[in-house]
C-alpha cells in the first residue's frame, strides 16, 4: 500500500475516533442535563455510593476527565468536600473502562448503521433530548468508523517483519512506551482515545501484551492532565481534587510496573483475544486501584491537605469562591452559586457594619483602614458576580430563573451601596473627621448612635436571613422595622437639636458629624429594606 495512503488513513481514522469520543460525550452530557451534577453533589454520602456514582456518571458521559473536571468545579464551589470527591474519582476510573470494553467487541461494521440512525434523529426530530441523544449516537458511529479505518489500514502489516521488529523493540522498553502514552493522552484529553487506537492495532495482532500494558498504564496517568489544567487558578479544594486524580493513577502505576509479569499473566488468563486482553487490562487496573484505595480515602484526604495547604494570602481571599464557570451550562445551579457568592458579600458587609460603630466609639484609625479594605473586596466581588451573570444570560433562562437573576442583581447592588456608605461616608468622611479633630460625642449622643446602629444592624441581618432562606415572613418584619427605625431616627435628630439648644459643648462641636451619622445609618437601613422587597417579589 502507498505509504502516503497509509498515513492519510491513520490520521483520518484517528481523527474520526477522537472526534467521535468528543461529540458522544457532549451529546450524553447534554441529554442528561444538570442531573449529572446533582448526582455528584448529593449521592456521595459514603464511600461506596460515591464510588458507584462516579462509575455511573462517567459511563454516561464517556470521560473520566470530564467527571473530574466537574468535581473540580463542585469542590471549588464548596458543594463537595475533599473526602466526598475521592470516592467519586475512583468510581470514575471504573466507569471509563466501559467505553474501552465496548470498543473491544469488534462492532465496527455497524458504524454506518449508527450514523444512519443518528443523523435523522438530529435533523428531523426537534425535541432537545432526542437531538442530544442522536448526537451521542453519531459520536459512537464515528468512533467505530474510525476504528474500522485504522484496523483495515493495518491489515497488510500483520506479516511485515519490519513492523514486527519495531513493535518487539518497543515492548522491550516499557518505560519509554509509558511516557509516550502519557504524552499522547494528555494531548488528546482522553485515555479511551489512546487505548482505542491501541485496540485497532491489537485487533490485527500488532499489539503484544508486553506493549499493551505500558500503554494502558500511561493512558491512565495521562488522563489526569485535563483535571490538573482545569484546576489552575482555582481554589485550594479544586487543586486538591485535581492532584488526587493524578496521585491515584501514579500510586496504581507503581505496583503495575514493578509486577508487570504478574499483571500480564493475570490479563492473559482472562482471554486469548489480544484486543479483549487490552480492554481487560484497563478494567483490572482501575478496579484494583479503586478497591485498593477506597478504604484509605480519609488518610489520602489528610495527605492532600498537607500537599496543597490552604492559601491564606490577601489575593486568595479576594477571589470569588463559588463562581464556577463549569456550571454555566446549568442555569439553576449557576444562579445558586452566584447567590452563595452574594451571601459571602453580605457576610463582608455584615462585618463592616458591625465594626463601624467601634471606630466611632474609640476613634480607632487602624480598624477604620481595615474596614475600608473590606469595601474593596465587596466592589471586586460585585463586579465578578455581575460578569458571571452576564455570561449566564447567554443561556436560555426560564421565567423563574430570570426573576431570580434580576433579584440577585438588585441584592448585590444594594450590598455594594451599603459597603460604600460605610466605607466612604460613615468612616472615611465622618469618622476620619472626628478622629482628626479629636472630637467626642456627648455620652447621651453616643448612646443614641449606638442604639440606632444596633437596630439597623439587627434589621440588616434579618434582611439577609430572609433572602438566604427566601422567608417572606422575615421580609415583612424587615419592612415593619423600617418604619420604626425611620421614626427613631427623627426622634434622635430632634434630641440632638435639643442638646444644641441647651448649649452642650460636645453636641455643638460634633453636630454635623452626628446628624450625618444618623442619616447614613438610615440610608443603610433603606438598602437593607430593598433586599426584603426582592424576597417579596417587588422588583
Amino acid at each position: 500500500m502507498n505509504p502516503n495512503i497509509v498515513l492519510f488513513n491513520l490520521l483520518g481514522g484517528t481523527s474520526l475516533l477522537l472526534y467521535g469520543m468528543r461529540i458522544a460525550g457532549e451529546g450524553m452530557q447534554k441529554a442528561a442535563g444538570s442531573q449529572l451534577r446533582r448526582w455528584l453533589g448529593t449521592l456521595t454520602n459514603n464511600r461506596l455510593t460515591a464510588l458507584a456514582t462516579g462509575a455511573v456518571v462517567t459511563a454516561v458521559i464517556q470521560s473520566s476527565s470530564a467527571t473530574t473536571v466537574m468535581l473540580v468545579g463542585l469542590a471549588s464551589a464548596g458543594l463537595m468536600s475533599l473526602s466526598q470527591t475521592l470516592g467519586v474519582i475512583l468510581g470514575a476510573d471504573i466507569g471509563t473502562t466501559l467505553t474501552v470494553q465496548l470498543l473491544a467487541f469488534k462492532i465496527q461494521d455497524y458504524a454506518l448503521l449508527l450514523i444512519g440512525v443518528a443523523v435523522p434523529m438530529m435533523l428531523a426530530i426537534r425535541r432537545p433530548q432526542i437531538n442530544h441523544f442522536g448526537r451521542a449516537l453519531l459520536g459512537f458511529g464515528f468512533i467505530f468508523l474510525g476504528l474500522k479505518v485504522i484496523t483495515d489500514t493495518m491489515t497488510p502489516f500483520r506479516q511485515d517483519p519490519l513492523v514486527q521488529e519495531v513493535l518487539l523493540s518497543l515492548a522491550a522498553a516499557p518505560l519509554l512506551v509509558l511516557i509516550l502514552s502519557v504524552g499522547l493522552t494528555a494531548l488528546i484529553h482522553s485515555s479511551a482515545g489512546t487505548i482505542g487506537i491501541a485496540l485497532a492495532f491489537a485487533t490485527q495482532g500488532l499489539m503484544p501484551l508486553a506493549l499493551a500494558l505500558p500503554i494502558v498504564i500511561g493512558a491512565n496517568i495521562g488522563t489526569s492532565a485535563t483535571a490538573l489544567l482545569s484546576s489552575l487558578g482555582a481554589g485550594t479544594e479544586a487543586r486538591r481534587v485535581a492532584l488526587a486524580h493524578a496521585l491515584f493513577k501514579v500510586i496504581g502505576a507503581v505496583p503495575a510496573l514493578l509486577f508487570m509479569n504478574a499483571f500480564a499473566w493475570l490479563v492473559a488468563r482472562t482471554t486469548s483475544d489480544p484486543a479483549r486482553q487490552l480492554a481487560n487490562a484497563h478494567t483490572i487496573f482501575n478496579v484494583a486501584l479503586a478497591f485498593g484505595l477506597l478504604p484509605f480515602t480519609e488518610f489520602l484526604a489528610i495527605l492532600l491537605r498537607r500537599l496543597v495547604p490552604e492559601d491564606r494570602s490577601h489575593e486568595a481571599q479576594l477571589k470569588p469562591r463559588y463562581l464556577d464557570p463549569q456550571v454555566l451550562d446549568s442555569p439553576a445551579l449557576a444562579i445558586g452559586q452566584a447567590t452563595r457568592e452574594a451571601l459571602r458579600v453580605a457576610d463582608i458587609a455584615d462585618a463592616m457594619l458591625k465594626a463601624s460603630v467601634e471606630v466611632l466609639l474609640h476613634n480607632d484609625a487602624g480598624l477604620l483602614e481595615e474596614i475600608v479594605r473590606r469595601d474593596d473586596q465587596i466592589d471586586f466581588l460585585e463586579t465578578e458576580i455581575k460578569n458571571y451573570l452576564t455570561r449566564l444570560s447567554e443561556s436560555t433562562l426560564t421565567e423563574e430563573l430570570s426573576r431570580q437573576e434580576m433579584g440577585l442583581l438588585y441584592v448585590i447592588n444594594d450590598l455594594e451601596h451599603i459597603g460604600d456608605i460605610i466605607s466612604k461616608s460613615l468612616l472615611q468622611s465622618l469618622a476620619r473627621k472626628k478622629i482628626d479633630s479629636q472630637a467626642t460625642f456627648s455620652d447621651e449622643g453616643m448612646g443614641e448612635i449606638c442604639d440606632l446602629h444596633a437596630k439597623v444592624y439587627e434589621n440588616f441581618e434579618l434582611a439577609i436571613a430572609s433572602y438566604a432562606t427566601n422567608n417572606q415572613e422575615l421580609a415583612e418584619k424587615v419592612l415593619r422595622h423600617k418604619a420604626r427605625i425611620n421614626a427613631i431616627e427623627r426622634t434622635l435628630r430632634q434630641a440632638h437639636i435639643d442638646r444644641l439648644h441647651r448649649g452642650l459643648r460636645e453636641s455643638i462641636e460634633t453636630s454635623s458629624i452626628h446628624l450625618d451619622v444618623l442619616n447614613d445609618l438610615k440610608r443603610i437601613n433603606s438598602h437593607a429594606t430593598n433586599i426584603a422587597y426582592v424576597v417579596l417579589g417587588h422588583l
